[in-house]
């Protein structure tokens, strides 16, 4: 076996305080909507607010870091391979089957892992910020000439948001735990390499 670099330090970075303020956003956000209590609503509310902010300031530094390095290119959807990559998620995994598609740096994301990532960046995420946003500054609203819009209707659906995130975290975890062990799909996002079987020289007849 040879190892590769896949994942770059800020990637993994990156990666990781995302899982965390998203993990984190969700819990004091389901405390605001009342599902259970840990904190009180004022301080549930602020640190919500808070670490709002700091996703805000690490998906700015991500989009920058993707842009200048190019690495936006590894979102760009392909058909190439989904029908096998999605056998292997529907059957293949629980029969023992090898997965169909080794990363590369070159193309690090399966076909879809790909559509996936482009739907929580293009789908999810604006909703999600748009109306979050939309409700932190409520005040402001007649100032920006938004006084028609309803904070019932903003509030309801940044929460179908937020259930469409927690839908998408659960399904990302989920999927990351089907390789040959728990851990082997994880592991290369802690390490940054991935282990490939070396190629055997073909033999001169």
């Amino acid at each position: 076996m040879k190892r590769i670099m896949i994942y770059k330090r800020f990637e993994r970075f990156w990666h990781w305080c995302q899982a965390g303020l998203i993990f984190f956003l969700m819990f004091t956000g389901f405390e605001i909507h009342g599902s259970y209590e840990v904190f009180s609503f004022g301080t549930a509310a602020k640190l919500h607010e808070l670490a709002a902010y700091a996703l805000i300031v690490l998906w700015i530094l991500a989009i920058f870091w993707h842009i200048t390095t190019g690495e936006w290119r590894q979102y760009i959807p392909t058909t190439d391979k989904l029908g096998a990559v999605a056998y292997y998620y529907l059957i293949g995994t629980f029969t023992g089957a090898e997965h169909p598609y080794r990363a590369t740096t070159q193309a690090k994301h399966n076909p879809l892992q790909r559509l996936a990532y482009l739907g929580f960046k293009l789908g999810i995420s604006p909703v999600i910020w748009i109306s979050g946003l939309l409700y932190l500054f409520y005040n402001q609203w007649a100032d920006w000439g938004l006084g028609w819009l309803s904070l019932e209707n903003v509030a309801l659906v940044h929460t179908a948001a937020a259930f469409a995130m927690l839908i998408f975290v659960i399904a990302h975890v989920y999927m990351a735990t089907m390789g040959k062990t728990v851990f082997s799909m994880i592991k290369p996002m802690i390490t940054g390499y991935e282990d490939e079987p070396e190629e055997k020289p073909s033999k001169i007849k």
